[in-house]
């Protein structure tokens, strides 16, 4: 194929691949509200929703590893189809139960188990096909639009969820859903995963390779990689020391601010919008010259405004001005959490050999999801013993002292060695450099 057809089929990539990923987590999130909706009107037990979470959260967990060692070493199309197959399957099965003999939570379980776990499959697969389906230079506007699709889901699915679940049955909503998914994978399909492709063939020596030796390869090569272990232990820092802000950001607008859910639910709209408009730039602008630099200022920002979540607490304000100031901070942290993210999903992207992206994704995966819950537990733990503006200043306090160590210079010239033959580069490197 010559490189302007190549060129025009990646263009399409794109579009697919966005369109795919809109009509999927679209769905995929109007499902979880309407389930979850379900579940608090008909039982009325936080209990049983909770259950509901860790059936989404717990088999993420345990089948990452898995899902990186498949998507290195099989087709990456095949699994990607067989994931939304699979998913469409599920959600079939839920709706002839529902149709034959009712809902039932041990059905709602089962099918969230089997979602979380086809979820995984697509998301890490797909995840490791970008650099296969797009040329390189377009790979920031590939991250740029899938995180559109993923924030345009998060604000429009609760409202027509909401609409929907107030109109018309369960079935008919499991319908559109199995509708749908269906037309994500007429879409995959057309897809060529490998037009930029640099894979190894498979042999069959590597086909018989355990699961476990699969992991253990991609450990040892990650291990080689100096700048990719800094950037996993940031990460993993960042999902841990985030429980402060996840846990505390609730606590303190509802129990503390005694904020209307009405206006907590615009806090929440706003840093949707704050991600889909920094999505939007990053999709239209060119690429970041100095990705784990702006990434590294980003972060440290967003230890700002975790801080600043606290201020209401230690001044005086009045109610307005508390929604009008925490509307502003959310719209910040979530424009913040797309000039981390997308820098370093294009860096990672180019720096990780093909071979091994299934497995470093999933690696990151399984250890970002393992300290999430954690973080969240010993936080709520925390909240209920101490001041909660004291655990916000010093898990941002923290957060600052980890970046600066993790990401110190040193690091940072090894990632951008243009740096050390002219340190002066990095200061003009800003959003629109």
């Amino acid at each position: 194929m010559n490189t302007t057809l190549k060129l025009k089929k990646a263009t399409y990539h794109l579009w697919t691949f966005t369109i795919s990923k809109i009509i999927s987590s679209f769905g995929a999130q109007v499902y979880a509200f309407a389930i979850s909706f379900y579940i608090l009107q008909t039982t009325g037990s936080a209990t049983s929703f909770a259950m509901n979470l860790i059936c989404s959260i717990l088999p993420r967990t345990i089948v990452a590893p898995f899902a990186g060692y498949v998507a290195d070493n099989f087709s990456r199309k095949k699994i990607v189809i067989l994931a939304q197959i699979a998913t469409t399957l599920a959600i079939s099965g839920l709706l002839i139960v529902s149709i034959t003999s009712g809902l039932s939570l041990v059905a709602i379980y089962i099918t969230t188990c089997i979602l979380a776990v086809t979820s995984t499959f697509s998301g890490v697969t797909f995840s490791s096909s970008i650099t296969g389906l797009v040329d390189e230079a377009r790979i920031q506007k590939a991250m740029s639009l899938n995180q559109i699709s993923i924030s345009f889901a998060a604000i429009a699915s609760p409202a027509v969820g909401g609409l929907l679940y107030g109109y018309v049955s369960m079935p008919v909503f499991l319908m559109c859903y199995i509708v749908a998914s269906s037309i994500a994978i007429i879409l995959e399909s057309t897809m060529d995963f490998k037009l930029y492709a640099n894979r190894k063939e498979v042999s069959e020596e590597t086909e018989k390779e355990s699961v476990f030796q699969s992991i253990k390869m991609g450990i040892q090569y990650l291990k080689t990689q100096d700048v990719l272990m800094a950037i996993i232990w940031i990460s993993l820092f960042i999902n841990f020391l985030f429980g402060a802000f996840q846990v505390g950001y609730s606590y303190i607008l509802i129990d503390q601010m005694k904020m209307a859910s009405q206006h907590f639910g615009f806090t929440e709209g706003a840093f949707a919008v704050g991600m889909l408009l920094m999505s939007i730039y990053f999709s239209i602008r060119k690429e970041v010259r100095f990705p784990l630099l702006v990434s590294k200022r980003g972060i440290l920002a967003m230890a700002v405004v975790m801080a600043a979540i606290s201020i209401p607490l230690m001044v005086s304000m009045n109610y307005w001005v508390i929604f009008s100031y925490y509307v502003a901070l959310m719209f910040t942290f979530g424009s913040l959490i797309i000039i981390v993210n997308t820098p370093i999903q294009v860096m990672m992207q180019k720096k990780i050999d093909d071979d091994y992206k299934g497995r470093v994704f999933s690696i990151i995966e399984t250890m970002s999801m393992a300290l999430m819950p954690l973080g969240m537990v010993i936080y709520g733990f925390l909240y209920d013993l101490l001041p909660a503006q004291w655990i916000l200043i010093s898990s941002a306090i923290l957060l600052i002292m980890v970046v600066l160590l993790l990401a110190r210079p040193a690091v940072m010239r090894k990632a951008h060695p243009e740096l050390t033959k002219n340190p002066s580069l990095s200061k003009p490197e800003t959003m629109t450099s």
